[in-house]
């Protein structure tokens, strides 16, 4: 009986310890190319404590942070681990605003489900960061962005201000830091209970400006339901936001200084539909009244040769096999039996049944 209640404690165990197990699953290695790690650990300055709000919605698994010196120099690192590449995107792109806010050079990069602060740096692509760089990568999943992330125009966006959001505290959160506060109580018509996912970013080109909002739904169906609720919330917006649905997405328009900047930024959307056919497809269509026809003549052809050629085969066997054996087998006179009635007198002579 032992066996039988120690697989289940074993299983329970191996639950109950995964969480731990997984978030050991990332370790510091003692040098990064040129940089060698110190003992120091030192954490993003805010992260002291616990994650924020959206990083908590995000996935987050485990924070981690080391000091690595070059000689003089330093470099702090902290490592954001999520559960998949959307909540790591999502995370990148509030620590990449906070890193724009702030005086120190600091850098954010994503890769998959991994992000990377790196402080006092201003320019992550130099030579002396690319086994940094490559480090990263080969601790993260692999997987890639989400592709709503891809959709934003890049021409006339403001620096640091796209932002990509998969729950209500991101979208609000994105609303706020892009000053547009009033689009944070939109979350209910966003419909992120649905797996809605949102991208929005700040627009100028010389006088022209506006915020162009991105919500992506599964399916359109979805889409046409939550364009319904939009519309009737931005309405009380007065300021020129318009809503407009094309396949799953909604493209959102907030403060547009002109309709004409509004429609030039939306058709600017980096979005297409596309439509496969699963099988293929056929047309049911009535054949022409003269095809019908000519079968039916043929058919009806074919009918009497194949009877005609029959009643010859079976008329000619029986006359050859009269001539060839005559009185044999079809003129038997004398063993057939003619039943009489006597209506009569004049006698029944069977050779007239021939």
């Amino acid at each position: 009986m032992r066996p039988r209640f120690l697989i289940p404690v074993v299983c329970c165990l191996f639950f109950l310890l995964a969480p731990s197990l997984r978030a050991a699953d990332v370790q510091w290695p003692a040098q990064i190319g040129d940089w060698t790690a110190s003992a120091t650990s030192t954490p993003m300055p805010g992260h002291e404590s616990a994650p924020s709000a959206v990083e908590k919605e995000s996935g987050i698994v485990d924070i981690s942070s080391r000091l690595y010196r070059n000689g003089p120099r330093t470099l702090p690192l902290t490592l954001f681990r999520f559960r998949d590449s959307s909540g790591a995107y999502e995370a990148y792109t509030f620590l990449r605003g906070i890193a724009a806010s702030m005086n120190s050079n600091n850098a954010v990069i994503v890769k998959s489900n991994v992000v990377l602060w790196i402080g006092g740096v201003s320019d992550p692509s130099s030579a002396d960061l690319k086994d940094v760089l490559a480090w990263e990568q080969s601790v993260s999943d692999k997987v890639m962005s989400p592709p709503v992330a891809t959709y934003l125009p890049q021409q006339g966006e403001e620096p640091f201000t796209d932002r990509y959001a998969l729950g209500p505290v991101g979208f609000q959160e994105s609303a706020k830091s892009l000053g547009q506060a009033e689009l944070a109580g939109f979350v209910d018509q966003a419909g992120f209970n649905s797996g809605a996912e949102a991208v929005l970013a700040r627009y100028k080109n010389g006088r022209d400006q506006a915020t162009l909002l991105l919500i992506e739904y599964p399916t359109p169906q979805l889409a046409e339901l939550h364009l319904k609720h939009m519309e009737r919330a931005i309405l009380g917006l007065k300021n020129g936001a318009s809503v407009e649905r094309k396949g799953s997405l909604l493209s959102i328009v907030l403060a547009p200084t002109s309709q004409e900047y509004a429609e030039k930024l939306r058709s600017a959307v980096n979005y297409e539909t596309q439509v496969t056919w699963s099988e293929p497809s056929t047309t049911a269509t009535d054949p022409p009244i003269t095809s019908t026809l000519v079968k039916i003549f043929i058919a009806t052809g074919m009918f009497m040769v194949v009877t005609v050629v029959i009643g010859i085969a079976f008329g000619g066997v029986r006359i050859i096999t009269k001539r060839l054996f005559p009185g044999k087998v079809f003129d038997r006179k004398n063993q057939i039996e003619v039943l009489q009635l006597g209506l009569s007198s004049k006698p029944i002579d069977p050779t007239d049944m021939y």
